[in-house]
């Protein structure tokens, strides 16, 4: 397809087996609002308003790091990004794709773009914490949050590249990923992004942009985001990074996490980092008020109280060692599975 655009859909592009052309989507569109399974419902808004006439599109943000809102996104960015995905993992038209993510968010919706413009064959399934469970075949490329990897490692082989978003790859599932024969890569990005700027496959340290983007950092080391054909606007961020050239960066946490205990200013994701692997339930770093330090570190614990071996702690230096712990019953956490810190606290 020459010059891409969204009103167009690439005419090698199946849904389920189907050729389906821009009429055909509508049609499928109404009869997935009218009829379909739940999962079904926000495919056929989306695809609605994707043909709708209009040049943007609003979507709302996922909330992990604030108050959700609702963006308004231009159609034509999110087509510019389906094929700086398509540049950079290699896709090309034929490609059998997973689609196993709720449509609701960015992710879910860049799936189906992605598909469209670049012509794959993408096979849409509902979105559940096992998504190859009832699924038969080989996929090219799929899209994940770390949960279903995690659930799927058994059948992952299935998927020759597989893109992982949404929340961080812990190192314990990381070591499982490095020895597949699939090429699993983690993402950077946000709904202000529209879904990922930048890919690392696991066991690298560092992101590297996707075409057309570019990096920088501000006066805190937080990322600045330059990515014309995605956004008029450059994007700031809140994320602190170690920046390796214009191309590629390293994330070490965010700013709005940054605990400063005793006059050293602490990022709760390396020390999170340090302790992977040696506590079992999900886990988090966070801290209190404390006379003497300003914040103390406190270590946070989901699931019933138990007793935790403190030895688990030698390899933190003096001041990231917690000095308590608290166990949550249950975090709460955004629908792509990332826990929303403050308010597990609450």
């Amino acid at each position: 397809m020459i010059n891409p655009t969204y009103e167009n859909v690439h005419n090698a592009f199946k849904l389920n087996g189907f050729h389906l052309n821009r009429e055909d989507l509508c049609r499928v569109a109404y009869s997935f609002i009218k009829e379909g399974e739940d999962f079904e419902k926000p495919v056929g808004d989306f695809l609605l308003d994707w043909f709708d006439g209009k040049s943007y599109i609003e979507m709302h943000t996922s909330g992990s790091t604030g108050i959700p809102k609702i963006i308004r996104v231009d159609k034509q960015a999110m087509v510019n990004s389906a094929l700086a995905t398509g540049d950079f993992f290699e896709l090309h038209a034929g490609n059998k794709a997973l689609h196993c993510l709720p449509v609701k968010y960015v992710a879910g919706k860049m799936m189906l773009v992605r598909a469209m413009i670049l012509g794959l064959d993408l096979e849409f399934v509902a979105p559940s914490s096992h998504p190859l469970r009832n699924v038969d075949g080989n996929f090219d490329f799929a899209a994940m949050v770390p949960l279903q990897a995690q659930n799927s490692i058994s059948e992952l082989h299935r998927i020759k590249k597989l893109i992982v978003g949404g929340a961080k790859i812990n190192s314990a599932l990381e070591n499982q990923l490095i020895k597949l024969p699939t090429q699993v890569f983690e993402t950077y990005g946000m709904t202000e992004t529209i879904s990922h700027i930048a890919a690392k496959s696991v066991g690298e340290k560092a992101f590297t942009v996707l075409p057309n983007v570019t990096i920088s950092y501000d006066d805190q080391n937080c990322l600045v985001i330059h990515a014309p054909r995605i956004s008029d606007d450059v994007i700031e961020t809140n994320d602190v990074v170690e920046l390796v050239n214009e191309n590629q960066f390293i994330f070490l946490g965010r700013i709005d996490n940054v605990i400063n205990s005793g006059g050293i200013k602490l990022l709760p994701e390396q020390i999170e980092e340090k302790l992977a692997g040696k506590i079992e339930p999900r886990y988090f770093i966070s801290s209190k008020e404390d006379k003497e330090l300003g914040e103390k570190i406190i270590l946070v614990i989901e699931g019933n109280s138990f007793t935790v071996d403190t030895s688990i702690f030698d390899e933190l230096d003096k001041y990231e060692k917690p000095k308590e712990i608290l166990f949550v019953p249950k975090f709460k956490e955004t629908g792509n599975g990332k826990i929303i810190r403050k308010e597990s606290l609450s």
